[in-house]
This record gives C-alpha cells, sequence and structure tokens, in this order.
C-alpha cells in the first residue's frame, strides 16, 4: 500500500514537473518572439516664436514648436501613448509649462512625426535662466530640453502589456539671436534618450 502511494506521489510530481518545465519553455519562446524595443525619438526641426523675459518679477514668455519623429521598431508589437505630455527646460529648469498631447497608437514597425506647440503662458524662471539665456543669445547658441512624459503600454497579438512610465528627454543646441523669430537651425540631429 506504501509503494503504491509513492509511486502514485512520485507520479503527480512527475506530471507538476514536466507541466511547469513547458509552461516556462512556452513563456521564454513567445518573450524571445514578440519581446519589445524601446521606440526611438529624433528631433528634426524647430521654430520659436516668442523668448522674452521680464526682470521684475523674473518671469519668462515663450512659444515653440518642434518637429519630432519617432519611430516603432519593433516587428511585432504596436506600441499605445497615453497621458503625454511635453515642455521644454533650459539650464534644468522649465521654461514653459507642460502641455498635454493626444493619445498616439503607433504601428508595428513605422514611424510617426509630431508637432507640438509649446508655450503661450508665463512661468516664474530664476535669475540664472534670465543671464543664461542674454548670454547664449549673444553667442547665438542656445541649449533645450525638449522633454516629454507619459505612459505606454505594448500590444502584440492578443497580449497587451501593463502600463508602463515613458520619460523621453531631447537635448538640442539651436541656432538663436536675440529678436529672431521663425525657424532655428538645429545644429546636430540630436537623438533622444528613452527611460521606460
Amino acid at each position: 500500500m506504501t509503494d503504491r502511494k509513492f509511486k502514485r506521489g512520485a507520479t503527480v510530481c512527475t506530471c507538476i514537473f514536466v507541466f511547469l518545465l513547458l509552461a516556462g519553455v512556452t513563456a521564454l519562446i513567445v518573450w524571445l518572439v514578440y519581446r519589445s524595443h524601446k521606440p526611438q525619438f529624433t528631433v528634426l526641426g524647430a521654430a520659436i516664436y516668442d523668448l522674452n523675459t521680464t526682470a521684475s518679477p523674473m518671469l519668462m514668455s515663450t512659444t515653440m514648436q518642434f518637429t519630432v519623429v519617432t519611430r516603432n521598431p519593433n516587428k511585432r508589437t504596436s506600441i499605445y501613448y497615453d497621458r503625454l505630455s511635453a515642455y521644454i527646460s533650459y539650464r534644468n529648469q522649465a521654461i514653459t509649462p507642460p502641455t498635454i498631447l493626444p493619445p498616439l497608437f503607433h504601428e508595428r514597425h513605422s514611424t510617426v512625426t509630431l508637432s507640438p506647440m509649446l508655450g503661450g503662458a508665463m512661468v516664474p524662471v530664476s535669475m540664472d535662466v534670465v543671464n543664461g539665456l542674454v548670454m547664449d543669445e549673444a553667442c547665438g547658441v542656445v541649449p533645450l530640453r525638449l522633454v516629454l512624459l507619459g505612459r505606454l503600454k505594448w500590444k502584440a497579438g492578443v497580449f497587451t502589456s501593463v502600463h508602463y512610465g515613458v520619460y523621453i528627454k531631447c537635448d538640442m543646441f539651436v541656432g538663436l539671436k536675440k529678436g529672431f523669430v521663425g525657424q532655428v537651425p538645429l545644429l546636430g540631429s540630436p537623438d533622444c534618450s528613452v527611460d521606460i
């Protein structure tokens, strides 16, 4: 009687082990086939329509537009973005209020162009920002950072991931002299870093 119980227990354990092994191998194969790669972002153009400061109180009014190309490198996975917002920073300080962007669906292995208009409201800034902008405009080169924040999720076939936070940072140098408005040259073709 004891031998039968032992054999039955050994058979059940073996079946469970084989089931878990097959489930693990299946999960590994699905992960290898559908694993997701980060999206890629590049800034292609910039236009500055307003960039003014006031001394007392220290406020900055900014209106800028950037052309950003985003590429989904995944051949089997689409990307959904939601709760996206964008702002511009200068010397690690935001100089535009966050602008809410519409949700974006990014098909598999495709490219999408965004051209958000940012700014329009006065933003309090530090003396370092005001003085730095005066010096950089005198030199004709202004360093800016475009920041995109939001959430994304991947969809591969019937599988949809949970939401992940996404932080996109595009550091660039623009050629800008005081008083100039319109399309400004980008010095180089800045790629952006993407943190998920």
